[in-house]
């Protein structure tokens, strides 16, 4: 009886303590710290670990989508009427982005590496053929018209060379023109006195089967966040297209990569060539994708603000002091010169006015948002879809009878849409993780659990123990007579 009470008193006490243990495991995250600071030493860049091969071929399919804007009134809009355009597309393209030419240096702390990119065409994921024709705004034709519109006698040459070649401030191509390039009739005949000048044009000549520059990452060896960040990208750590240092900062990653141990109220950062700048994305929501949980982060409209919204764009800018307004970029002068001005996708989140200025701009969040999902353990990307559009600044040059008496206006030319999806693959591994992680996690709780059931059977043993007692006690009486 003794040993009994012994067994039964035992149970009661593993009880209260496995349920203070688990409790004070639950509030100090211990088991949560172990999984993170796991995660922090092994997502490095380093040869033979996953995260290495994962940031130096991309396993996950990225995809390329081209939507064009074709011009459908070209006569009015050169007597002054708003340009009418319809949106025609996707043309995808699949994308292929290994690193190369990778050499580490300062002890592993910093790996350097060119992103070379490749296009294929995908005629099944797409509207037409790249043969399909496309009414624009003549880039070229506008760069130069751009560049010497201050120079009378060069301009007059220019104006009469257009004239002779029936060259107008529109023209026709074909899709696979307008990407990846043709030979320019202007450019041509500005190269024989200019022989510096590229005689070909196209809005992608230099970027299939080519880099955009060397870079230097950090490898996350020291620092868990500076997995992937850039140091420098073509031997600089500050960019000298911008009127501000703040504004010239190369901040982030290459948008490919993240750190891992992502919390909701951190800023992510992203260095791009495309837009010749760093910018970020904030925590939008969570979201699950093929089954692993993630965070959305998404670019705020005050990353592209005018400097009367967001004070700290001022150096955007471009010359000093003359902001076109909120929700575009001019370029120009990353783009050799070209009035190159960069927008989200139907001018979403910019100013009413370069809406309203081109017939059929419709933006909507779900379709012309940039947008990024991310595992928050281990900072891999479960979906991406980073969108610009590229456009052109189109004004009256009263040196140039081309132009007509056309409006000034920010004239869409084509919008990109690069997107990915995890592959089954690392689904499988990630759910590992995942569970691996949840597991881990809970252990507190399962103590706590278990706490519970060996209480209720401390509980039970004791209501048996007062059982017999009771029984025996009522019928001692009866006994008695």
């Amino acid at each position: 009886m003794p040993l009994k009470s012994c067994c039964v008193y035992t149970t009661g006490a593993c009880s209260v303590l496995l349920l203070i243990v688990g409790i004070a495991l639950a509030l100090s995250n211990v088991f949560h710290h172990v999984v993170e600071s796991t995660a922090e030493k092994e997502v490095v860049l380093k040869n033979g670990t996953e995260a290495f091969e994962a940031w130096e071929n991309p396993p996950a399919p990225i995809y390329m989508q081209f939507y064009f804007f074709n011009l459908t009134n070209p006569e009015e809009v050169l007597y002054g009427e708003r340009p009418a355009v319809v949106e025609i597309g996707p043309y995808t393209y699949r994308e292929y982005r290994p690193m190369e030419q990778v050499d580490f240096s300062d002890n592993g702390t910093k790996v350097t590496a060119v992103n070379t990119k490749t296009y294929i065409f995908q005629r099944n994921m797409s509207f037409g053929p790249e043969s399909d024709l496309i009414r624009t705004v003549n880039i070229p034709a506008i760069t130069v018209m751009e560049i010497f519109k201050d120079h009378s006698f060069i301009a007059n040459l220019i104006s009469s060379y257009m004239r002779g070649t029936r060259e107008g401030l529109f023209t026709t191509r074909t899709v696979g023109e307008l990407l990846w390039g043709y030979e320019d009739g202007l450019l041509k005949a500005i190269k024989a006195l200019q022989p510096e000048i590229d005689d070909v044009f196209g809005l992608f000549s230099k970027n299939n089967a080519s880099n955009d520059g060397e870079y230097v990452f950090f490898t996350g060896q020291q620092n868990y966040k500076d997995f992937a960040r850039v140091d420098t990208w073509n031997s600089k750590s500050l960019l000298d297209f911008w009127t501000s240092d703040e504004c010239n900062m190369i901040n982030g990653t290459n948008g490919a990569s993240f750190h891992p141990v992502i919390t909701k109220n951190e800023t992510l950062y992203m260095f791009s060539t495309d837009l010749c700048r760093s910018l970020y994305a904030e925590y939008e929501q969570d979201v699950t994708v093929k089954g692993i949980p993630g965070y959305r982060f998404v670019i705020p409209s005050k990353v592209f603000a005018n400097k009367t919204v967001n004070p700290d764009n001022a150096g955007f800018c471009v010359p000093t002091g003359n902001c076109l307004g909120s929700g575009v970029l001019n370029v120009s002068t990353c783009k050799q010169g070209a009035p190159i001005i960069m927008s989200s996708p139907h001018f979403y989140q910019a100013d009413e006015k370069f809406v309203q200025d081109v017939s059929g701009m419709r933006p909507k969040k779900e379709q012309h948002e940039t947008s990024i999902d991310i595992n928050p353990l281990t900072g891999i990307i479960l979906q991406a879809e980073k969108r610009l559009q590229v456009n052109v600044y189109v004004e009256k040059i009263p040196t140039f009878s081309q132009t007509g008496n056309i409006r000034t206006v920010i004239f869409p030319v084509v919008y990109i849409n690069e997107s990915v999806v995890i592959d089954d693959a690392s689904v499988t591994k990630l759910r590992a993780i995942v569970i691996k992680q949840n597991v881990v996690v809970n252990v507190p709780f399962m103590l706590i659990g278990l706490a519970i059931i060996l209480g209720a059977v401390f509980m039970f043993l004791i209501w048996r123990q007062k059982v017999p007692d009771s029984t025996a006690a009522e019928r001692q009486p009866l006994l008695s007579s």
